[in-house]
């Protein structure tokens, strides 16, 4: 398939790159600096760009099949100010129906994200909530016209893939505390390009 990746040189984002290439997709990777990908493939195209504007975002996302985003918690990142807004403008646009999302919403414990809290309170970041920023960009991609799948992490790891991952969890059940390796959230992402199954869900997934 085609699809475009955004959030391509975060952590997650890179192995989703690493993942599609690997599995034969034609990759476009969306990034604020070409440099930043040092990867080097006959089907990655690189456009460079921010996220806020119209024309680059365009051109990543005409003429894909699908679109990944990969989030992290930066405040420059795709996210902030209404970027996913921007994004699935563009798709309307151009016609790409399939989204897969990954936010961070999952991140913390079953009362209420405490832990995700706690650490953004911690280290200062809550003079702009990246958590109000999730919860806005879930808004975005529930009440659009899309294929969406929305992937919820309870938490991260950064151990290898397990393969062993299991699906479906919502990311508030009580009494579990999940963890995932980037690289099986990566993985799930890729799967989802073809498989129908957690269409219109946010389902969180633990290794």
């Amino acid at each position: 398939m085609r699809i475009a990746v955004f959030g391509a040189t975060g952590t997650v984002g890179r192995l989703v790159v690493e993942r599609a290439l690997r599995e034969g997709h034609e990759v476009t990777a969306f990034t604020r600096s070409a440099a930043s990908v040092t990867q080097r493939h006959e089907r990655l195209r690189v456009v460079e760009g921010d996220v806020l504007d119209t024309d680059s975002v365009q051109r990543a996302v005409e003429g894909q099949e699908a679109v990944l985003i990969s989030l992290g918690n930066g405040r420059k990142g795709v996210v902030r100010a209404g970027g996913t807004k921007a994004i699935i403008d563009a798709m309307r646009r151009t016609g790409v129906k399939r989204l897969i999302c990954q936010t961070t919403l999952g991140v913390g414990d079953s009362k209420g994200n405490l832990n995700f809290l706690w650490k953004y309170v911690m280290f200062g970041l809550l003079l702009r909530p990246a958590y109000a920023d999730h919860v806005e960009q879930e808004k975005y991609v529930m009440a659009s016209d899309l294929d969406w799948t929305i992937v919820r992490p309870s938490a991260f790891t950064d151990g290898p893939a397990t393969g062993g991952y299991r699906r479906g969890f919502r990311a508030d059940e009580p009494g579990l505390t999940l963890k995932i390796s980037r690289a099986d959230i990566a993985d799930f992402m890729i799967e989802q390009l073809t498989d129908p199954t957690y269409l219109h869900q946010a389902p969180g997934i633990s290794n």
